[in-house]
Order: structure tokens, then sequence, then C-alpha cells
């Protein structure tokens, strides 16, 4: 994130408890002498089940769901149209030890089951780093919440300890998934990763998580390896992430890879990618090539994503084509 970004995440008031937390027994404290002694004294005390938990800044990511709050589908609800601007981080303790880690919007209805709740305020955002960083190591086996908690946080701590997570002798099963956050978090990191990382595994979600991102530069740089690079793996690994963009540039870029790519895979990747993108933008596309593509491979399969889209304008030309 820009700096600028980070001094308004850091301007933004530290949120209460969530709004929407029910059947909860809670209790709130200060952890204004930073969340980790809090959260050790607490599991220290706790052998019976409960939650410990706080809000901090958090980057718009629409991974934090609860988009609709409401009883039932005939009730009305609230839509939320843009991801908010906080996040709530909960950790289940039992037996005095960590049982699992959640992140949460602060617009869903929270039920806690009836268990204690103890709500933390006063959190610093670079503190809960800390907190969730020193629990990485425990939880990695379990693939556990840790990594997704920090990447979540508006803090230049948070792209600190992702990068931290990158180096080469980290587990590659942390590495990975320290990659995929940080694509829509510090594209010139990715870039790194993606030029001279020497896990290919590392690489290719590196580039899989550029699609997460919202910076135009994230688009550009996935054109340019779905045309260019030198691995087959990573230009497969482009041309799926440009499926879930939109636009003319899109568009031309898996075109051009169907028409000119010497790799089959990549190939077959870019005519799923036309028809997986958004509000069907691909299938005129693809309609065409079904019509009009020489190569007999190349018309078979636009014709097979067009029978997965279920697109009106696929059935059309199906209808078309049996009426001949």
């Amino acid at each position: 994130m820009k700096p600028a970004l980070w001094l308004l995440a850091a301007a933004l008031p530290l949120a209460a408890q969530p709004k929407l937390l029910v059947n909860a027994q809670t209790d709130t404290r200060s952890a204004a002498s930073g969340p980790e002694r809090e959260y050790r004294t607490l599991l220290a005390a706790q052998p019976q089940p409960a939650w410990i938990g706080y809000s901090v800044p958090a980057i718009r990511t629409s991974s934090l769901g609860c988009d609709y709050v409401r009883d039932s589908y005939a009730t009305a609800g609230v839509v939320h149209l843009e991801p908010p601007d906080h996040a709530v981080i909960l950790f289940r303790v039992e037996n005095n030890a960590l049982d699992r880690i959640r992140v949460l919007s602060p617009n869903c209805e929270i039920d806690a089951g009836g268990v204690p709740m103890h709500w933390l305020n006063d959190v610093q955002p670079a503190q809960s780093v800390a907190l969730l960083v020193s629990l990485v190591p425990e939880r990695e086996r379990t693939g556990d919440g840790a990594v997704r908690a920090v990447a979540v946080h508006a803090d230049p701590a948070a792209d600190q300890a992702l990068e931290r997570f990158l180096a080469p002798d980290q587990p590659e099963s942390l590495r990975l998934r320290a990659v995929s956050y940080l694509g829509s978090r510090n594209l010139d990191a990715v870039k790194k990763v993606i030029a001279g990382d020497p896990d290919v595994r590392v690489r290719e979600r590196a580039v899989s998580g550029l699609a997460n991102s919202r910076q135009p530069e994230a688009l550009d740089l996935l054109i340019s390896i779905a045309k260019a690079d030198n691995d087959s793996r990573l230009r497969a690994q482009a041309v799926s992430g440009l499926g879930r963009k939109s636009g003319p540039k899109v568009v031309t870029t898996l075109t051009g890879v169907i028409d000119n790519d010497a790799d089959p895979n990549v190939r077959r990747r870019a005519m799923s990618a036309l028809q997986s993108m958004p509000e069907g933008e691909g299938v005129p596309v693809l309609i065409q090539m079904a019509r009009t593509q020489r190569n007999p491979e190349l018309r078979k399969q636009a014709m097979t994503s067009l029978q997965h889209s279920r697109d009106p304008r696929a059935l059309a030309f199906f209808e078309d084509v049996l009426k001949k």
C-alpha cells in the first residue's frame, strides 16, 4: 500500500466490539500495554472454551464477507457495496491453548455460542501483527488463519511480516500463503518473486495472486506475463488470472494467446478464461471462434467452453447450428 493510505489507516479510530455480537458473555479490557500481554494472560487463565477478539484497520478486500445481514431470505437485509475498513480478529482458546483464529467483517452477525468473549480495546495494528506473527510457527502445521489475519491489516508491519514469511528458508506452505496475499498489497515484492524466486510453485502462486489486486499495474503485469514469459506454467497462471478481469485489453490478450501461444495447455487455459470473464464478456469471442476458427481442435475447445458457459447467447448459437 502507498504511504498516504497507511497514514489514512492510522488515523482511523480503533473500533469497539462488533454491533452484531450476540449470545456472548462479554467482558471488555484495555490492551494499551499490548495485545500479546492480554492474550497470554487470558490464555493461561482459560481452561474452558472462550474467544478473545479485537478490531483493527484493514485493507479493503472482498474476502471479508457477510454482505447480507438478515434473519432469512424472506426478510430485508443490508447490502454493503464496499468492503469494510476494519477487520475483526478472533482467537478461540480452550484448555489453555489456542484452538483457531478467525478473521471476520465487522458487518457479520457474530454468535459466540454462549461462551465468554474477551474483547480488547486500544489494540495498535503493529502490535497485533507482532502477536499473530508469534503464533504462526505453532499454527503452521494445521494451516490456521494467522497469516491471513496478518494480511488484512492496513499497516506496513503486515507487509514486512509477509515478506519475512517469503524468505527462502521458510516452509514452502508458508511461503505460498504469504505470496498469495502480497499480490493485493505490494506489487514490487511480487515482481521480485516472479522474476527470481527459486521455487516455481511460489512464482506460480505469485502470478495467481495478481488477479486479486485492484491496481492497474497488476493487470498490466498479468498481460505481460501471459503474452511473453518464457515459462509456460507462468503464462498459464497469468491467463487464468485474466479470466477474473474485464475489459477490451483482456479480451484482446486472451485471443492473441489462443492464436499464437505454442503451448496447448496455455491455449486451453485462455479458452477457459474467456468463458469465465465477468458478465460474459468473452462469450462473443468464443462464438466467433466456434464459427470461423480453422484449427479444428481450437474450434472444438471454443464450443466446449460455450457449452460450459450456459450463456443465453451460447444457447442461441447452438440452436442456430442445429438448424443448419
